[in-house]
């Protein structure tokens, strides 16, 4: 038999055994949208946050200690991963996130009676009263959503750096390969892979960098705050501690509302730190759609660079491999770009003391952090480590290339290295051979202005 509370609209049934109470149960009624709900990571977040609120009540001396340490348990339980299946609101909900918070309070309330003794239902302890002491979803909300971003980012973070050190090593790896450079996708002048892979490695740690210097804003908190930045009924020290006991249990530098009314106001900090976000997942798929370029073929594109083979590429082409890593990344990278587009137009849409459109931010920025930090170890682990390149055919490539006429430049004119490449690419006869037979270059000479290795490096050839 379901049990009946009752809101300030009337009764509402919940089915029996269930933690949540009357407006969860109204939301999940009201929203039956994507079946999508909050991912464990954001719950997480969120039982800190009310873990952090409780501890912090405690010690400024409103909030009785056995209900604090009720609910701190309560959280605990949510934080190691136990009653997920408590929380319904599918992410597309009513602005501002409070069906969520709501749901959230409900279910710690309920844990909370349980642990002192009491029964679902009963409110020993209160979801308003007690769980939600000197808060408001207004303040809440984007607390947990910048709780949840700086944990996420934290392992995203290491991720993406793991997967620079591996294009690092490919780097060293790969040093003395010499290939064609190619801008426009046409031949260009000598470089070498150790170069190229290097590049990508240095992307990756700058994208990161400038996420780290977006993160920052991420650990101002503005709890205490409450419904629109004034602070109505949050008692003075909430804050401070609440953020003092959040850095503790998490070991992020997080700190009090500055300027509680911008936090309240506004979705930049989160614009900003999604920008960086989208950095990182458009430099990976470049470097994807490089490797994919690189590795087409075999025998008809490029072919200078293996891919681990991971799976069959095809149904119907018996022993066909396809670049199925890369290609993950490209989606990922897609999608990512796809959310950032989502919150920078939702930030838009704060009005006046508040911005509503924070679940949709918030189920954007968590999903970009998660298959980012995902996307970046299986690129690691199941392609990068695996890489390798076909020196030989590299070499012959680039040994035919009409490109290399921009080394004898300096020595015989622009316009005639011009009528060289043209001649190279016409004939298929190297431009060393050219040189040496128009008496352009000795023969000696040739070899020191055309030395491929040399051509890697600054300075005039020869």
């Amino acid at each position: 038999m379901p049990r009946i509370e009752r809101d300030a609209l009337g009764e509402v049934a919940i089915p029996d055994g269930a933690l949540w109470g009357a407006h969860a149960q109204r939301s999940h009624e009201n929203f039956p949208i994507s079946g999508r709900l909050p991912r464990p990571e954001f719950l997480a977040a969120g039982a800190h946050v009310k873990r952090a609120a409780a501890i912090a009540h405690r010690l400024t001396g409103r909030l009785e200690q056995p209900i604090a340490d009720a609910i701190v348990w309560a959280a605990d339980e949510v934080i190691a991963g136990r009653h997920l299946d408590q929380f319904i609101v599918d992410v597309y909900q009513a602005g501002a996130g409070t069906s969520f918070h709501m749901n959230l309070n409900e279910v710690l309330a309920s844990l909370a009676s349980i642990h002192l003794g009491g029964r679902i239902g009963d409110h020993r302890v209160s979801a308003h009263d007690h769980v939600n002491m000197g808060q408001s979803t207004n303040d809440i909300f984007p607390t947990v959503m910048r709780v949840a971003s700086a944990v996420l980012w934290r392992g995203t973070r290491a991720e993406a750096l793991a997967l620079a050190d591996g294009f690092g090593e490919l780097s060293r790896r790969t040093d003395g390969i010499l290939k064609t450079g190619r801008t426009h996708l046409q031949d260009a002048v000598p470089i070498r892979y150790g170069q190229e892979f290097l590049g990508y490695e240095g992307a990756i740690r700058q994208a990161v960098e400038q996420t780290d210097a977006a993160v920052r804003y991420i650990y101002e908190l503005n709890m205490g705050a409450t419904a629109n930045g004034t602070g109505l009924n949050a008692e003075p020290g909430y804050p401070e501690a609440a953020a003092s006991e959040l850095e503790k249990a998490l070991g992020l530098p997080f700190s009090p509302p500055r300027n509680r009314f911008r936090l309240t106001q506004s979705m930049g900090d989160f614009v900003f730190f999604s920008s960086g976000l989208q950095v990182l997942a458009i430099e990976l798929s470049r470097i994807a759609s490089d490797l994919r370029l690189l590795s087409s073929g075999p025998h008809a594109g490029f072919g200078e660079v293996q891919l681990p083979a991971v799976q069959p590429g095809s149904s119907i082409m018996p022993g066909k491999v396809n670049p199925s890593i890369p290609e993950m990344v490209n989606m990922v990278a897609l999608d990512v770009i796809g959310a950032h587009a989502t919150v920078a137009t939702a930030a838009q849409y704060g009005q006046l003391e508040l911005n509503v459109m924070m679940p949709v931010v918030a189920d954007r920025l968590v999903e970009s952090l998660v298959i980012l930090g995902s996307a970046c170890a299986t690129f690691q682990s199941r392609c990068v480590a695996g890489i390798s390149v076909d020196a030989e055919r590299s070499l012959r490539l680039l040994e035919g290339s009409g490109a290399l006429a921009t080394a004898v430049a300096p020595h015989v004119g622009y316009a005639k290295a011009a009528e060289l490449q043209k001649e190279s690419n016409r004939t298929g006869r190297s431009v060393r051979d050219l040189v040496v037979e128009q008496g352009l270059l000795s023969a000696d000479q040739a070899d020191r202005v055309l030395d491929l290795r040399t051509m890697t490096e600054p300075g005039v050839a020869g």
